[in-house]
């Protein structure tokens, strides 16, 4: 599903280039779940950013379900991602202004669905992620944790086949940090949408089935399996 090989990107700097990440490689298979951990300021934003073809490499390839992003322009991107690819921000970017309904139905009509589609395919997943009864509401009428859930539903309702997350969890009280987990587990099973997270979240990453450790903008320890880290959903 996802291919990075020798993924750098460098930016100017008080005129001198500075480098966040050097060749990064790595491989998601379809269905996977793949961790991407590391201190902050590691790269592991900018590394999300480039797998899902919001920002463009300074050197390396990424392909995404057969689509060599590297041939392809702004406007084919944007494209791409409309049909395959779910995003989770950290900070939710929900719009203000529109009602959880109305942002969960944004991506569906860009995409080309009609507004009566739209609005049935939001409330089917505001439902499932048990927002159901809140559709009407605003973001601000909502709390931290609801506003990731909308967000979590808009990500899923246009059935990406991959879904990038930018430390979903991190804004979270652990109690609601935990129903969020579960939640993407449960849709990610369901769904079979393979999950790529950037996490400072030991728990959240002990189940994912390979992890990528960063550290300065390099790879320390990639694709290792992280089995042995204890599981919330365990017995």
């Amino acid at each position: 599903m996802l291919i990075a090989r020798n993924l750098t990107k460098s930016y100017l700097s008080g005129g001198r280039p500075l480098t966040v990440l050097k060749e990064v490689s790595l491989e998601v298979a379809a269905g996977g779940f793949l961790a991407v951990v590391g201190p902050s300021g590691c790269g592991k934003t900018t590394l999300l950013g480039l797998l899902a073809g919001l920002d463009v490499p300074s050197g390396g390839t990424v392909v995404l379900d057969g689509h060599d992003l590297s041939t392809m322009g702004e406007d084919q991107r944007a494209e791409l991602r409309a049909e395959k690819v779910g995003f989770v921000f950290q900070t939710f970017q929900l719009i203000a202004t529109l009602t959880a309904q109305e942002n969960v139905q944004v991506p569906l009509e860009l995409s080309g669905a009609s507004a009566e589609d739209a609005a049935a395919r939001a409330r089917e997943f505001l439902a499932r992620v048990g927002l159901g009864d809140r559709g009407h509401h605003y973001p601000s009428q909502l709390s931290g944790g609801e506003q990731q859930r909308v967000a979590i539903a808009r990500a899923f309702a246009n059935d990406p086949k991959i879904l990038f997350a930018d430390e979903p969890t991190g804004n979270l009280d652990a109690a609601t940090g935990a129903r969020i987990v579960e939640l993407l587990l449960q849709l990610n099973r369901e769904l079979g949408t393979t999950l790529v997270l950037v996490t400072h979240d030991a728990t959240l990453a002990g189940l994912a089935a390979s992890v990528l450790r960063l550290k300065d903008g390099a790879v320390v320890d990639g694709n290792a399996p992280i089995s042995h880290l204890p599981s919330p959903l365990a017995p």
